[in-house]
């Protein structure tokens, strides 16, 4: 199999959300016999002329202090995974303290053995457990802010010295720009302190999932909706986002997928449908629907037909926050006809008492909205069309946007369980036929399909939603789909140790050569799916235009009995991929339910035909597109002034679990910042009194750098 793969993939990492196909190799190709690179190693394990430097005896050991968040998700079994013996779907029996089957086959494949060091911490407190202590350790898990601070005093190798002999990993920083901007600890010097860690790459992470069928029930059919038992609409709050007047001409793919067309919002002929609905005031269910029908109907010029849950459900969606709010009005209102009780929540989080779930209600207002830096690859920074950081939380939009969202919250379209911080997650949320909606990942969420909905029940990723945005193109803006929740580098990294490696040049080489294969078509394959055992011979299905690997039968089976079809968490826990480097998502695609698929199909065709925009992986023509790096390459003295500027922190910006974010607050309770009244005063807070200015001065520094410096190799 790895002859095979080494062949067929080119050396880029392969992400998507997928619409694929099975088919089998043809046999020129499952016959060639041509050698790979990554074969059982000689005594010194090379493998190819330009990486003869990076010979090393066979047997050298690397002390590894790496793994991912916790023991469970380490190199090796612990005693929870393995209990007294766990045999996988290759029919080796692992006890714990084994190297997991990812590992034993690098041993394998290039010639080196691994210890294990890692103490199950995350990679900022790992890397703190060492730090005073890096002579023990070879290779060792740390934030990305912090492996840059010390490789830059001395203490992590500088990984670029070495490119020239790391031809996988070299041509991969070439092909994504921002990938090397996002790692590059020194622009003085170039140097790269951390291997890159992805958990998929440019690709889309985060999507709308919806109760499909309750849209459907609502919306679709000849005639007027009616219902035996309705409830009624709240007092509206929420005013209009989108046009009262006027025409919205939006691109959307076609019904069946293949072409792009251009549909019109006619708010001359049919109004806004938040302005319609607030001048009628509260209603009940059934009007509600027949009013967003009639809307329908004559805004898009019978374009849906009886079929008007496509508007936001199909393939051809073209939804607005406006539409959704109204839909949300008729979702709540209609609770007997959907699930038969009088209680239905509109928008609610995976779990609502968790802060590091909630924050995806404020990061769901951004596509909504059309703002910039919610969902940035890091802080709340993004580059503007003048090509200069920017900061959102130093601007009125942001603010506006959940302005809007303690609107809808007023009028009972957010969850309670998310206004009280009280228990509840996406889980029972769909068990118990309570949630609409979520902002989320497709994979793991709609295998909730299998597990806790019924027949005929259905919770699928629906499209990213028509925004206004000013991305620089006009001075009006422009009405478009845009999600900056896209895929990069992740903060994580994988260092290797001054003080460990010491003068062993077997050690450097043989960490060096580990960081290059992980980076090598075969090498991403391992990294994501685990070795061979695990794969089905010779056969493929085309991913995102290339050809990947399908896991066997037994692979499958297994995943479903150890994590109930979690792919991430199989993978980590019992194969010990995905720990680090490159993680394709060809693996997981094949994890996923078939709605999963159906729903995130949609959003991958209308980002391969143009019609959702995303941040780009490089230094864009239009700077607005360009993604943020992950990690900028501000000095230790910088990023130490950075962390006194406390009130930009986790006091008032928090994103873990038992942290404040005064974005959350305002969703449910308005402005709640002493001084602030409204969008122009809480951003003037930030910026002035809580050191903002200052901060982004810092950063803005730092990109101008790093710019400079990839100019200047690309010069």
């Amino acid at each position: 199999m790895k002859k095979l793969l080494s062949l067929l993939l080119v050396a880029t990492l392969i992400v998507g959300c997928f619409a694929a196909c099975g088919n089998k190799l043809p046999e020129a190709t499952t016959a060639a016999t041509t050698a790979a690179a990554g074969d059982a190693p000689t005594e010194t394990a090379t493998e190819a002329p330009a990486a003869e430097a990076l010979a090393f005896e066979k047997g050298t050991i690397l002390r590894m202090a790496t793994g991912y968040n916790s023991k469970k998700t380490g190199l090796f079994f612990d005693a929870e995974v393995a209990g007294e013996g766990i045999q996988l779907a290759d029919g080796v029996t692992y006890q714990a303290g084994d190297l997991k089957p990812t590992w034993v086959e690098v041993e394998n494949r290039l010639g080196m053995k691994f210890e294990d060091k890692y103490q199950g911490n995350s990679a900022q407190k790992e890397f703190e457990f060492w730090k005073d202590r890096l002579n023990e350790v070879d290779m060792v898990a740390g934030n990305a802010t912090t492996l840059n601070e010390y490789g830059t005093a001395g203490s992590l190798v500088n990984i670029a010295e070495y490119l020239d002999q790391m031809p996988n990993f070299k041509a991969y920083l070439e092909k994504n720009p921002i990938v090397r901007l996002s790692i590059t600890g020194d622009t003085a010097t170039g140097a790269i302190y951390f291997s890159p860690y992805f958990d998929g790459v440019n690709d889309i992470e985060r999507m709308p999932l919806m109760r499909i069928d309750w849209v459907e029930k609502l919306l679709d059919g000849e005639g007027e909706f009616t219902a035996e038992k309705s409830g009624k609409t709240k007092a509206p709050v929420y005013e209009p986002y989108m046009p009262t007047s006027g025409k919205v001409s939006v691109d959307v793919v076609t019904p069946d997928g293949t072409a792009t067309e251009t549909i019109t919002k006619d708010y001359d002929a049919a109004g806004n449908i938040v302005a319609l609905m607030n001048e009628a005031g509260a209603m009940d269910g059934v009007t509600a629907v027949n009013m967003l029908r009639t809307y329908i109907d004559t805004a898009y010029n019978g374009y849906y037909g009886t079929d008007r849950s496509d508007l936001f459900v199909g393939q051809n969606a073209a939804w607005d926050a406006d539409e959704l709010v109204a839909l949300l009005r008729c979702v709540v209102a209609n609770a007997q006809t959907l699930n038969g009780t009088d209680n239905i929540q509109g928008l609610f989080s995976r779990e609502d008492d968790n802060n590091q779930r909630r924050v995806d209600m404020y990061r769901f207002a951004a596509t909504l909205f059309g703002v910039r830096g919610l969902e940035s690859r890091q802080e709340w920074l993004y580059v503007g069309a003048d090509g200069k950081l920017h900061d959102t939380r130093q601007e009125p939009a942001s603010y506006e946007a959940m302005e809007k969202m303690n609107a809808m919250a007023k009028e009972g379209l957010i969850s309670k369980s998310f206004l009280d911080n009280s228990k509840e997650s996406s889980s029972t949320m769909l068990e118990n036929d309570l949630g609409f909606m979520h902002y989320d990942y497709n994979q793991t969420q709609t295998i909730l399909n299998d597990t806790k909905l019924q027949e005929g029940e259905k919770y699928m990723a629906v499209m990213v939603p028509v925004a206004h945005w000013y991305d620089g193109t006009s001075d009006d803006g422009v009405y478009m789909r845009f999600t900056e929740s896209w895929r990069s580098v992740k903060t994580d990294a994988w260092a290797i140790s001054v003080a460990g490696v010491g003068s062993d040049t077997n050690k450097l080489n043989a960490a060096l050569k580990l960081i290059d294969y992980a980076y090598s078509p075969e090498g991403m394959i391992l990294m994501s799916y685990g070795p061979d055992a695990f794969i089905k011979t010779g056969e493929t299905f085309l991913f995102n235009g290339e050809e990947m690997p399908v896991i066997a039968d037994a692979t499958f089976e297994e995943l479903q009995k150890l994590t109930s079809g979690n792919y991430t968490n199989y993978a980590r826990q019992y194969l010990g991929s995905t720990l680090s480097f490159a993680k394709s998502q060809a693996f997981e695609y094949q994890c996923t339910n078939a709605i999963g698929k159906e729903g995130a199909g949609h959003i991958s065709n209308a980002i391969a035909l143009g019609t959702i925009k995303h941040p780009e992986l490089a230094l864009a023509e239009n700077p607005w597109y360009t993604s943020m790096p992950t990690v900028l390459p501000n000095t230790k003295d910088e990023n130490d002034m950075i962390k006194g500027y406390t009130e930009l922190g986790n006091a008032n910006f928090g994103t873990s679990k038992d942290q404040a974010n005064i974005y959350v607050d305002q969703i449910v309770s308005g402005y709640t910042v002493e001084g602030v009244k409204d969008a122009a005063s809480a951003a003037a807070k930030v910026a002035d009194e809580w050191n903002g200015k200052a901060f982004l001065s810092l950063r803005q520094d730092a990109y101008d750098n790093l710019v400079a410096f990839y100019e200047s190799l690309n010069g």
